[in-house]
């Protein structure tokens, strides 16, 4: 590796390489942000309590399985084949001109929804069954339960796995090159195929994603310590108040 050539190369085209990773930070946190709350939605429905009987039951067993499907179906394969079936299949299938970002929004979007659904669920589950039951003695119906007892416990256990995910959808939006989105990988391919110097471009890009990925780690983490509060606590005596 020629360290003038690095040199070189981000010189002339900085602003191609800062193009390229704000596509790819951009579909990285709507596509999140979406799945998220695409995630939230499938898991509280999926925890939901079924009837014994009536219309209810037979809605929410439907509902259900078709969230297992989207669940199973998403999460078995590719997002690179999922890009190819949603941008070329839709238009071959029923004519419809999707424009590449929308494409790519709606891939990392639903593929990380059907990820962070299990990961809902898991966090609802968790919590102990004890604050279900105290909730409801107290007269509260399944939604208030879950609004003001259940999903305040949930987002916070979750936000880990969630900022897993930002990171990972950072890195995996590379895949998104096959539908041609103007992200970081696809520019850099670019660059070296003008300058026909592989390993310095894409060690330029190798250690863009490595700062992004960083940064946004130390982010997170700034956030969840930040909801945990202080480490330590001081006593206060109401008596003496």
């Amino acid at each position: 590796m020629s360290l003038e050539w690095v040199i070189r190369i981000i010189t002339d085209n900085w602003a191609m390489f800062l193009r390229g990773a704000g596509v790819t930070l951009l579909i990285a946190f709507v596509g999140t942000v979406i799945g998220a709350a695409i995630g939230l939605l499938a898991g509280v429905i999926r925890t939901i309590p079924v009837p014994e009987s009536g219309p209810k039951k037979v809605i929410l067993k439907v509902v259900n399985i078709v969230l297992s499907i989207y669940i199973e179906f998403f999460r078995g394969t590719p997002m690179i084949v999922q890009a190819m079936v949603i941008y070329y299949g839709s238009a071959m299938a029923f004519g419809f001109d999707m424009n590449v970002m929308v494409a790519a929004f709606i891939v990392v979007s639903i593929n990380t929804g059907a990820y962070m659904a299990e990961i809902v669920r898991g966090g609802i589950i968790s919590i102990d069954k004890g604050q279900f039951e105290a909730a409801q003695a107290i007269g509260m119906n399944h939604v208030q339960t879950m609004w003001n007892v259940v999903m305040p416990q949930v987002i916070r256990n979750i936000l880990p796995a969630t900022g897993n995910h930002f990171i990972i959808n950072i890195k995996d939006t590379s895949v998104l090159n096959v539908i041609s989105v103007s992200e970081l990988y696809f520019l850099t391919k670019s660059v070296a195929g003008n300058n026909f110097r592989y390993f310095e471009s894409f060690f330029v890009a190798c250690m863009i994603y490595f700062v992004m990925t960083f940064a946004v780690t130390k982010i997170l983490r700034h956030f969840e310590k930040k909801l945990d509060g202080p480490e330590s606590y001081t006593m206060v005596d109401a008596k003496a108040k």
